[in-house]
């Protein structure tokens, strides 16, 4: 039996996906900007080309969530794994330095597939003035933890 409707899911497939990602910590502690916390966050994201295929662009580190955007390379993991393996090695060593016995991040985490550039650069202008928005900078270029790892 031919399905008619579904004849239009091919035109779903994106080449080179850009997805924005938002994970939030458990009870939404207010951890991720310990300097400590924040480098770990950094330096898993520079090493999540090598480790996982996956390339991350801009992001934002809040007290309690990170925003950032990422696109799978040719032998990437899906998303959802990825993620789980991000959130693995981050709540490890995240734990570790700041002594906490509690679990980091929820359970789930916020995804999003962007669709074109101009998505791209709305999506980046709202997380840029996430700081803002919370009353923490009255600049968005005064928040110190955002940047970009790859060009996306």
């Amino acid at each position: 039996m031919e399905h008619s409707h579904l004849k239009r899911l091919d035109r779903i497939w994106i080449e080179n996906p850009i997805y924005f990602i938002t994970a939030c910590t458990e009870n939404r502690n207010e951890i991720l900007t310990n300097p400590q916390a924040a480098a770990i966050l950094i330096e898993e994201w520079k090493s999540a080309k090598e480790r996982h295929d996956w390339y991350v662009g801009r992001y934002v580190i809040m007290p309690d969530h990170v925003h950032f955007f990422c696109v799978p390379g040719n032998e990437a993991k899906d998303l959802s794994r990825f993620m789980k393996s991000w959130k693995e090695w981050t709540s490890k060593r995240i734990k570790k330095v700041c002594n906490l016995q509690d679990n980091l991040w929820q359970p789930e985490f916020f995804d999003h597939l962007l669709r074109n550039e101009e998505s791209y650069c709305q999506k980046w202008d709202y997380v840029l003035n996430n700081p803002v928005r919370e009353g923490l900078v009255k600049n968005p270029n005064e928040w110190r933890w955002q940047g970009e790892i790859d060009i996306l």
